[in-house]
């Protein structure tokens, strides 16, 4: 991997998201360590042209085909290509002038121009968790093929990852991936039953896109946390626990053979695995604010509460069988958080629609791309129709 002799030229893939955004930031403030070589967006064409002026990448990509010329015929003039639709994503990633790319795109369409970077060769700042979930088998077999790094940008997974350093011979017993149990922790499946869009929008900690706050919400994001740790350390589902800790400080811990464990620590601020994740092997200053133990005299940890929040079991049960599975509960929930954040259903038929699609959905134990890509098609048909037949 490049080291951080010179600028290290990176490709985000969702610029105009949480984590693009921030990963600018972190860009902007280590101009003389990283370059904003390529930036991506789906529709946020105005968000997209305001970054690219600020950063002047090389190439940006508007997913949204009809926004193209109104992309390149404000930013052409300044000597930024333009290319738009969802090929351009698979080019861009593979050019010499990238050297990392970031993934920030949210949900399965990080899949594909992931795959495309790493079998160019380019180490990847995984903050796409869905690319894991649904094909984290084919995802880690063709990184090491291609001897690509796998960076993870998650803030659990960063922490996991800080806290092997310097343990690669030493075997891991579990891991345990800390929730903050979101903004509903500790209420009742009569009292989440009425809950609206604008009271899941509301994060305690963390300040996130609508759609992986949601996750938070309902314990989904921690399911798809726990299937990515699977991939990304080589575990076995039985070695992967998850606590609450409300004050979101401790980002998770490992524990080894010996009982002995370590924690990753620090206040909720996802610049701090992005700039992690971008700068290794090294770490580099910040201005980051400190953590302060005397403002927080008490860490407190709960049990995680699966019976009311059903979608962390349904993410467990979904690793335990394996095959395309994770990719079904992956589709269910993208369109199933889609229709709640339109109000079209309510908050506890997220995991009622997904359990229903990981009952009716063509299951495949040992799956190729190509099944995953007709998984995810027809799990979002099924769901889409699930919705609408609730609707109507």
């Amino acid at each position: 991997m490049k080291e951080l002799n010179g600028q290290k030229r990176i490709a985000i893939l969702g610029s105009t998201g949480s984590i693009g955004t921030q990963a600018l930031d972190v860009i902007s403030k280590n101009p003389h360590l990283f370059k904003a070589e390529v930036i991506t967006a789906g529709k946020n064409a105005t968000l997209l042209i305001e970054q690219a002026l600020a950063h002047h990448p090389s190439v940006v990509v508007i997913s949204d085909d009809s926004q193209w010329e109104k992309v390149r015929n404000i930013l052409q003039p300044h000597g930024i290509a333009v290319l738009s639709g969802s090929e351009a994503l698979c080019e861009v990633v593979t050019a010499d002038s990238v050297d990392m790319v970031l993934t920030a795109m949210v949900g399965f369409a990080g899949l594909r121009p992931t795959l495309a970077a790493i079998s160019a060769g380019k180490p990847i700042a995984l903050a796409n968790k869905e690319t894991l979930v649904v094909a984290g088998d084919l995802v880690t077999e063709l990184a090491a093929k291609h001897q690509v790094p796998l960076l993870p940008v998650d803030s659990e997974h960063s922490a996991i990852f800080q806290c092997l350093t310097g343990e690669a011979h030493n075997p891991i017993e579990k891991i345990i991936l800390t929730a903050s149990g979101g903004p509903f922790r500790g209420k009742t499946r009569d009292f989440l039953s009425t809950v609206t869009r604008q009271q899941a929008l509301k994060h305690p900690n963390w300040s996130m896109g609508a759609k992986i706050t949601i996750d938070s919400a309902t314990l989904m994001n921690k399911g798809l946390e726990v299937i990515e740790a699977r991939w990304l350390f080589g575990l076995q589902p039985e070695q992967i626990d998850v606590i609450v800790h409300p004050q979101s400080i401790i980002h998770s811990i490992v524990q080894f053979e010996d009982g002995s464990m370590k924690a990753q620590m620090g206040l909720p601020d996802m610049r701090l695995p992005i700039q992690y994740a971008m700068a290794y092997p090294q770490r580099i200053g910040s201005d980051f604010p400190r953590f302060d133990f005397l403002q927080y005299p008490h860490l407190t940890f709960e049990k995680a509460d699966q019976s009311t929040f059903r979608n962390l079991a349904i993410a467990y049960e979904a690793m335990s069988k394996g095959g395309n599975m994770p990719c079904i509960i992956n589709a269910a929930n993208e369109i199933a958080v889609e229709a709640f954040l339109k109000d079209e259903i309510g908050f506890l038929e997220i995991s009622e629609i997904i359990e229903k699609c990981a009952e009716k959905g063509s299951f495949i134990e040992h799956p190729t791309i190509g099944d995953y890509f007709e998984s995810d098609k027809e799990i979002r048909q099924l769901a889409t129709m699930l919705i609408r037949s609730q609707v109507h």
